[in-house]
Formats: structure tokens, sequence, C-alpha cells
């Protein structure tokens, strides 16, 4: 199956299409996507801002757990999300991998490491729970 497909086609005209998101590997358990930094990713103080670096990892996680979830699941939401920035770019690009670390019934845990394409050094760790949602 042809996941990059089905999620590049799932984000037009949402979030991560105004965002540039780009994903080059995708299957069950992980995700690894990118950006390339543009002005819109930027802070009015010059940097990169935190919001561009959550995006790229919540989209990672969240899209890992679409292609993830439960068959008999309809979907899912974020209770909880937590980044700790340890760098940035001002230009390049910005790549995330995601990969499950709990892929429970009724919650998935997935974590992110945001790293700057040009230099390799982590600019995040991110971590996020996901609430499997079923029809009632």
């Amino acid at each position: 199956m042809d996941y990059i497909t089905g999620l590049t086609e799932r984000q037009k005209g949402h979030l991560p299409d105004h965002m540039n998101l780009e994903w080059l590997e995708a299957r069950p358990g992980f995700v690894r996507g990118r950006f390339t930094v543009r002005q819109h990713h930027m802070a009015p103080n010059g940097f990169l801002h935190a919001a561009s670096v959550i995006a790229l990892a919540d989209s990672a996680c969240g899209y890992g757990c679409v292609i993830s979830k439960p068959e008999s699941a309809v979907g899912f939401t974020t209770i909880e999300l937590k980044t700790n920035f340890l760098g940035t770019a001002r230009e390049g690009g910005v790549a995330a991998t995601a990969t499950m670390a709990h892929g429970g019934r009724n919650t998935q845990v997935w974590d992110a490491l945001v790293t700057n394409e040009a230099t390799g050094k982590i600019m995040a760790l991110f971590r996020c729970t996901q609430m499997i949602l079923y029809s009632k």
C-alpha cells in the first residue's frame, strides 16, 4: 500500500499542506517527513517558530496513528503532547522521524525526533499520546 500518496492527499487544504510538509516514508509504526524552511515557518524574531516544529512532529505522529490504528477504530485524537527544544534552523530542511512507542487498543504513544537536515543535529524531542476512537 502506498501510504505516502494517501497521506499527501489527506492533508490537501489543511495545516500540514499550508506548512508544505512532505512525507518520505510511511508504514505502520513509522513515518518520516520534512519541510524546507520558508518565511511562513519563522517567528518574527528571525528564528524557526516552535509551532512549525510541532506541526511537523505532530503530523508525522498523527499520520502514523492513522495507518497503525486497529482496523475496528474509526479515528483518533491527541490527548497529550510534549516537546523539548534543543536547537533550531534558519534555512534548509527540517526532518522528523516518528515511531510508535506503544500501540494499544485504546491508546498509542508516539515519539518523534526532529533534526536539522544540514547539520544532523537534534532540534526537538516530541512525544504524544493518541486516544483511539471507536463508533458507539
